[in-house]
């Protein structure tokens, strides 16, 4: 979706868990616990897997508690023995990420070119609210929102709709920021603008419309989105 000439620009609604946020600062926690480090983006696979699982069968749990139970099922599925300690340091471990390198500097450029930011997370409001307050980054949002509002995960519609409706805009006035192929396609499919982050490891899924920017990471990303405003 591109803007029309002289179009007010769009608000820019940022995902955080990889997008802003360095998930691989949980790489230790899982070294020590499973062995091997690359336990953790299996372990998130199946967050995200289960969010949207339990969004489509009707039985909500926040993202925390899904987390938790990911985490339980991959010790399993591993034959690990998990105690509740370890899985404390690793759960409770996401509200202290620290952002990507490059996250403040383009946010910072982003805030003085006159953009309204929010944040819309699948993480509970206190999880967020501790998250941005962690990495320094509250300063450059006006709001942060919540999947827990309206009881669904991204990429249901149903979140991208209650931004919108919240800021008193059509979802066509917001752009999804995120670097998860899912989150980009849900956001384009309630009629929001999107941007894609495209961090190692990550790729835009080819059954979805493809968005209007994408970029290496956020710097590549402010940018495009500061010349289109140009």
């Amino acid at each position: 979706m591109s803007e029309r000439p002289g179009a007010r620009p769009h608000i820019l609604v940022f995902d955080v868990n990889e997008t802003l946020l360095d998930l691989q600062a949980l790489a230790p926690h899982f070294e020590r616990v499973f062995g091997q480090k690359s336990v953790l983006d299996d372990w998130f696979h199946q967050v995200i897997l289960y969010a949207g699982a339990v969004t489509l069968s009707g039985c909500y749990q926040n993202f925390g508690e899904v987390a938790r139970a990911a985490l339980e099922m991959t010790a399993t599925a591993q034959g690990i023995s998990l105690s509740s300690e370890e899985a404390q340091s690793i759960v409770g471990g996401i509200r202290s990420l620290p952002a990507h390198k490059e996250v403040p500097a383009s946010l910072e450029r982003l805030q003085s070119a006159g953009f309204q930011m929010v944040t819309l997370t699948n993480s509970p409001p206190a999880a967020v609210d501790a998250q941005m307050q962690f990495a320094s980054l509250q300063k450059y949002f006006a709001r942060n929102f919540s999947v827990d509002t309206v009881r669904k995960f991204k990429p249901a519609p149903e979140p991208y709709k209650m931004v919108a409706q919240e800021l008193g805009v059509e979802t066509s006035g917001l752009r999804m920021i995120a670097a998860h192929a899912w989150d980009i396609g849900g956001a384009m499919q309630a009629g929001c603008a999107a941007a894609f982050v495209a961090r190692p490891g990550k790729a835009l899924f080819p059954g979805f419309p493809k968005p209007d920017i994408e970029g290496r990471d956020l710097a590549e990303v402010s940018e495009a989105i500061l010349r289109r405003a140009r």
